[in-house]
């Protein structure tokens, strides 16, 4: 039996996406197309991978088992092609990096500014992506290394196939607009029940972080704005119109607001990941460790 890796990427991605339409827009392909090749796969296999549900497909458990390795191959053959760009003795190569947004703006622009100092060979692709999306890309192969976060409490879902490399901790804020700081003392949130409040977008990390935080201090919170971009919450209560909960990181020190420590701490833990089967290739571990050493110079500052 040989294992075509282009079928084996169409059966990964049927496993992450669902269904043969995802699959096929993924790749650009027509689902005739994608259905005619996972048969041509099960042929191969001698084995039933997958099994009609109505007008759908799901994977069988070998179907599931054989996807589990697909990734593994995959990484595989791009550590091999990684392998032979770096036969120079300097790592090279692309390496995707997915990152929540005020990572990107500590983090990971540092990274990559320094990565094209120290090694110009290797080509550091970045996406912002909410924590909640980054771990999903990065099970389907669309990202190398994700930096992502989750709170202290341990709500992150525990997943055998990723592999996480602690960075730093990261506090809860509330941040308000200088003028109306008070003292510099840490604060309940319940005084802040008759305040109006600035949000991220429905749906998200961080307007679900305010949501339940404001709620487990007995009250709703009443929201005067939304914004995807922290820019514009943070300029919404520069202007004294709001305030927000944010994570130290978020707060860019060009605004004139003010951060008060919570009474009642709260942190999330920002941490690196990739697939936790995988081989690396010698660019991504680069990249790993200068994420660890920019993290732990924050830390020290």
């Amino acid at each position: 039996m040989r294992l075509n890796t282009s079928r084996l990427e169409m059966l990964h991605l049927l496993d992450s996406l669902g269904t043969v339409r995802a699959v096929a827009a993924a790749l650009h392909l027509s689902p005739s197309a994608v259905s005619a090749q996972l048969a041509v796969l099960e042929a191969e296999t001698r084995a039933e991978l997958l099994q009609r549900v109505g007008r759908r497909v799901r994977l069988t458990a070998a179907g599931r088992t054989l996807a589990r390795h697909a990734r593994v191959i995959l990484d595989q053959v791009k550590v091999a092609e990684a392998d032979l760009r770096d036969l120079s003795g300097q790592p090279a190569g692309p390496v995707r990096l997915a990152a929540f947004s005020s990572a990107v703006r500590t983090l990971v622009i540092p990274l990559a500014a320094r990565l094209r100092r120290t090694h110009p060979r290797i080509e550091l692709e970045v996406s912002e992506l909410d924590p909640q999306d980054s771990r999903p890309a990065l099970r389907r192969g669309d990202c190398d290394v994700i930096v992502t976060a989750d709170f202290s409490d341990g709500s992150a879902p525990l997943d055998p196939d990723v592999h996480t490399v602690p960075l730093l901790a990261d506090a809860i804020v509330l941040v308000t607009a200088r003028d109306q700081a008070g003292p510099d003392a840490p604060v309940d949130l319940a005084d802040f029940a008759a305040a109006a409040w600035s949000v991220d977008l429905p749906g998200t990390y961080l307007s679900r972080l305010v949501s339940s935080s404001c709620r487990q201090a007995g009250f709703e919170p009443i929201v005067a704005g939304r914004f995807s971009s922290y820019d514009l919450l943070l300029a919404h209560v520069e202007a004294g119109l709001s305030v927000s909960l944010l994570p130290e990181l978020a707060v860019d020190g060009r605004y004139r607001v003010a951060t008060r420590a919570l009474r009642e701490p709260l942190t999330r833990q920002v941490y690196a990941a990739v697939r936790g089967r995988s081989a690396l290739t010698a660019a991504a571990r680069i990249v790993l460790d200068e994420l660890r050493d920019l993290s732990a110079a924050r830390v020290r500052a």
